[in-house]
């Protein structure tokens, strides 16, 4: 299912539901306007092909996906060479990349899960697995139409996050039939478990490079090729999700927040979080 890079844009599509800018739906994907030239996404993808089949083209290599195919497209990656069956149909969910993070930040596993979803965008699932896929559609699409309900961004959330374990799972289960993992994947596993554990205090590419006992360049180069993102970029990531998690869910002063994140200062912090957010502490915790 390729989707323009702008999600603002699929917000209009026919037949699609959104909540914010943070997430829409679609069950019409096969009425959807399609780009013919090469797009870099700036969202995450997960589509279901539930009818037909389509070829095209990520990060230069061509793909197959077909009915009951699970696609997964992260940020960065490069779309182009659409070609859909005339019976395709299929699910299609896009999120914002800071939305995806927050929910799965917590869960070490399944976000290095996902990062495997670059390798291996196309999976196959049993129909238990795309019965599964179709319930969590409906449901998470019903919430979003629940516009009364005080809880339903949190709902939403938490029914995310379970079908994240899920699509995980079957992501997991794709990898080890692949074969071990390769040395270059494991250790970007192990550095998104230490930022993951270790961001309030470290934002220094260095010292996970020392912790993982590789240089920093070879840390670099292996999280670029990996994931797309340089290593600086996922621990500035990280950073700034346990912001907005601290700004929203805590009563802590801006001084408190400073040192618990190890900034040198409140001005540097707030400049540090506004070059990110596009506001400042005070204006994101009021927001």
């Amino acid at each position: 299912m390729i989707l323009d890079s702008d999600l603002s844009k699929a917000q209009a599509w026919e037949g699609s539901v959104s909540l914010d800018h943070d997430l829409m739906l679609s069950d019409c994907i096969n009425t959807a306007p399609m780009p013919k030239d090469p797009r870099k996404m700036t969202f995450i993808l997960i589509g279901l092909c539930t009818r037909g089949h389509l070829r095209y083209r990520i990060d230069g290599k061509e793909v197959m996906i077909k009915a009951g195919d699970i696609l997964i497209v992260s940020e960065h990656q490069v779309i182009d060479g659409y070609h859909p069956s005339p019976s395709m149909e299929g699910l299609c969910m896009m999120m914002s990349v800071n939305f995806f993070h927050e929910i799965i930040k917590s869960v070490h596993d399944v976000s290095s899960l996902f990062v495997f979803a670059r390798t291996q965008p196309v999976m196959k699932l049993d129909q238990r697995e795309c019965e599964t896929f179709k319930e969590y559609f409906a449901v998470i699409k019903q919430k979003i139409g629940e516009t009364k309900n005080h809880f339903r961004k949190d709902l939403i959330r938490t029914l995310l996050l379970a079908m994240f374990y899920d699509v995980g799972n079957i992501i997991y289960r794709a990898r080890n039939f692949g074969g071990v993992q390769i040395p270059s994947e494991k250790a970007f596993t192990q550095f998104l478990r230490l930022v993951q554990s270790n961001c309030r205090r470290e934002r220094r590419v260095s010292w996970y490079a020392q912790q993982l006992n590789i240089t920093p360049k070879y840390l670099s180069l292996i999280v670029k090729r990996i994931s797309g993102r340089t290593a600086l970029e996922w621990i500035e990531n990280y950073v700034t999700m346990e912001l907005r998690v601290i700004l929203k869910n805590s009563t802590k002063s801006i001084k408190e927040i400073t040192e618990e994140m190890n900034f040198p200062n409140q001005s540097f912090l707030g400049k540090y979080f506004k070059e990110r957010v596009g506001m400042t502490p005070s204006e994101y915790r009021k927001s």
